[in-house]
């Protein structure tokens, strides 16, 4: 037996059980994690409440895609683990299948990676979601380079801040966007170039004047809704506008008709879909992403840890909104 998160119905962070579940022992491609740290992202909030793009098939249901520990046990047919060795689950799988949120979990071998020595485990649940998700986005698909400009919004997240760390890795410019004044400092510490602040200032107006006129390249959106309208009419001909979160809850057009039918890309991208779930793809971005935690270039910011006890107070704090970084659920033997 493990203590585990499940939830038996939608609902807020209350909803939320710590449970005494069967385990069970890795099977075919499958390894068991003793898990060590959690790496809390929205998309849990949104699958625990019933928003996720993904609805629960059916109840008692779990959370969880990225965690740290050590392996425990090896499944049939699966090679290149050992009992012991200290690893890393990535987003590569359906809360559905497997789900992290616990003392020990089976994950797919498939999901996961060994720990660079550069990473403990508060670290090493950290990295995964927001570096794979900028970069699969930016680099992969985008193919950010020297010279180009990013605007961030929602900057001040684990994958903002990513973001800026990726675009500098590869001699690009990111610009972050934040509502108030009240984390431009911690943005700008963070490696932003520049910092617009939504509220009191006009983002396209700002994009414009700090590229000469060009635009951005790219503009790496988590919120959508009606702000993409704003955001379009400062991404650069032929540049593209990436949809990765709908933090926003409202609709979203597409702006192009309303702005005079520009050379614009518009797409979603999801890092489940086109990152991890692409074998060469993900053998790239683990391997772009463990370079920069070797040279240092990548530093996962934490803002907070939380022990698994207080699983519903760690989504609270998420739902605030007023981290900068990560938020990672640590669990204790």
């Amino acid at each position: 037996m493990t203590r585990a998160v499940r939830f038996h119905e939608h609902g807020g962070p209350e909803v939320l059980r710590l449970e005494d579940v069967e385990v069970g022992e890795p099977g075919q491609g499958e390894l068991l994690i003793r898990v060590d740290a959690i790496g809390l992202n929205r998309a849990e909030v949104l699958f625990r409440d019933g928003n996720y793009i993904e609805p629960v098939r059916k109840f008692p249901a779990r959370l969880g895609t990225e965690a740290a520990g050590v392996v425990e046990a090896v499944g049939a047919n699966v090679t290149g683990f050992e009992v012991g060795q200290p690893v890393s689950v990535l987003p590569a799988f359906s809360m559905n299948d497997y789900g992290v949120y616990a003392e020990r979990a089976l994950v797919p071998a498939s999901a996961v990676v060994h720990r660079p020595d550069e990473l403990d485990a508060v670290g090493g649940a950290a990295v995964w979601m927001p570096y794979l998700t900028a970069y699969g986005a930016l680099v992969e698909v985008g193919g950010m380079r020297a010279g180009d400009t990013v605007v961030l919004t929602a900057a001040s997240s684990s994958v903002g801040l990513a973001a800026i760390q990726i675009a500098h890795r590869v001699g690009a410019v990111p610009l972050a966007t934040t509502r108030t004044n009240a984390k431009k400092d911690a943005l700008l510490k963070a490696g932003a170039a520049d910092v617009i602040v939504t509220d009191e200032e006009d983002v396209a107006a700002r994009v414009l004047d700090l590229t000469g006129g060009r635009g951005a390249e790219f503009v790496f959106d988590a919120i959508a809704g009606p702000g993409v309208v704003d955001l379009a009419k400062a991404v650069a001909p032929d540049g593209t506008l990436f949809l990765y979160g709908a933090l926003s809850g409202e609709p979203t057009p597409y702006p192009g008709f309303e702005l005079g039918m520009p050379a614009l890309n518009m797409r979603t991208y999801t890092v489940t879909q086109e990152t991890t779930a692409d074998p060469e793809r993900l053998r790239r971005a683990v391997a772009f992403v463990s370079s920069g935690l070797r040279t240092g270039a990548f530093r996962p910011l934490i803002d907070r840890t939380f022990p698994l006890d207080d699983i519903a107070e760690a989504h609270r704090y998420m739902e605030a909104g007023t981290q900068v970084g990560k938020i990672v659920v640590t669990v204790d033997h």
